[in-house]
């Protein structure tokens, strides 16, 4: 294994004490892995507006800028890093939760993970206990995964940027919390995502690949922790590859045809953007085959795993509300726009 690491032990808490040292605007607590936006202008709380719901967010580290980079204006008030692909522990959660309440709540976004739905729930009721109140929205877009009446679940993953940006932007605006959390809901729900590896990701502290991908073969529905995926088949092109992404998204997502949609064409950490500016283009020819407009588009490493080679796509249906939401002003350290 070769990586910039001091060590495994301190990657998490090294990575965040290099953010604050890029971006004064965020204040960091490194060894609890949160991270909320510096102090501002009287009257706030930690940076966060009095009389506005706080939008926090947080898992294990591993994918990012997935959450800390997406803290300041417009979006995240807070997020709390775990250890790499592990869930922070609630009191940590629960601490930021605190800090971050301006009076009027606080919306906990969370992926479908187990371990992040106990530490998260287990937080919010520690925090109601003190008289915050706070909802939680889970993300679960992933459709390599069957939706069954028992089990986990399917997976949280490309979608959780959707849903922070557009549950920050009405936060921003003043809305209540019950308005915040409808419309994070709304927006999980119109979402679909699907991910293909072309190599694993390798954990610091194991220090090999998770798994092992023949140099001719592809993993097809990929979860971003290398969670095994539907289907391994022969090396594929590009066009090939965006073609069976999208059949399994739009599959699931019928009703996209006709209507705008926001496109995330995203890299795992180990894909570089030339490889992911392919995709894109491959991706329009299938959608204007299908019928499908996409309104807004970004590409890039927004929701990684490590070192993984490979990329995801995620389409969320999106009506004028959201457009406007997702268009309003962001001023964070990995989404910027507006401001």
């Amino acid at each position: 294994m070769k990586k910039l690491i001091n060590s495994p032990e301190s990657v998490v808490a090294d990575a965040l004490r290099g953010m604050a040292a890029a971006h004064p605007g965020l204040r960091v607590e490194a060894e609890k892995g949160i991270v909320t936006r510096a102090a501002g202008a009287a009257g706030a709380v930690v940076g966060n507006p009095a009389g506005k719901v706080a939008v926090l967010s947080g898992g294990g580290s591993g994918h990012e800028p997935l959450h800390a980079g997406f803290v300041g204006r417009g979006m995240l008030a807070a997020a709390v890093a775990g250890p790499v692909f592990t869930s922070p522990v609630p009191d940590n959660i629960a601490s930021a939760t605190c800090a971050v309440d301006a009076g009027a709540g606080v919306l906990h976004i969370v992926k479908n993970y187990t371990g992040d739905i106990l530490n998260f729930t287990m937080a919010a009721e520690d925090c109601e206990d003190e008289g915050v109140k706070v909802e939680q929205v889970v993300v679960d877009d992933d459709v390599a995964v069957a939706r069954t009446a028992n089990g986990p679940g399917r997976r949280g993953t490309g979608a959780t940027l959707f849903v922070e940006k557009i549950a920050g932007a009405l936060a921003e605006e003043g809305a209540p919390l019950s308005e915040v959390a409808a419309v994070a809901r709304k927006v999980n729900e119109n979402s679909r995502s699907y991910g293909v590896a072309l190599t694993s990701c390798t954990t610091p502290s194991k220090g090999s690949p998770n798994f092992t991908l023949g140099e001719d073969e592809i993993e097809l529905g990929i979860g971003i922790h290398g969670e095994p995926g539907r289907e391994r088949r022969g090396l594929m092109t590009a066009a090939e590859t965006a073609g069976a992404m999208l059949d399994a998204i739009l599959d699931d997502l019928p009703e996209a045809a006709g209507a705008p949609v926001i496109l995330l064409v995203n890299g795992l950490g180990g894909t570089p953007p030339v490889e992911l500016y392919i995709m894109r283009a491959e991706v329009q020819k299938v959608l204007d085959e299908r019928g499908v407009t996409v309104a807004r588009s970004l590409v890039g490493n927004y929701v990684t795993s490590l070192d993984m080679a490979g990329c995801t796509l995620t389409l969320c249906r999106a009506d004028e509300e959201l457009l406007r939401l997702w268009d309003a002003p962001v001023d964070t350290p990995s989404l910027r726009w507006g401001c």
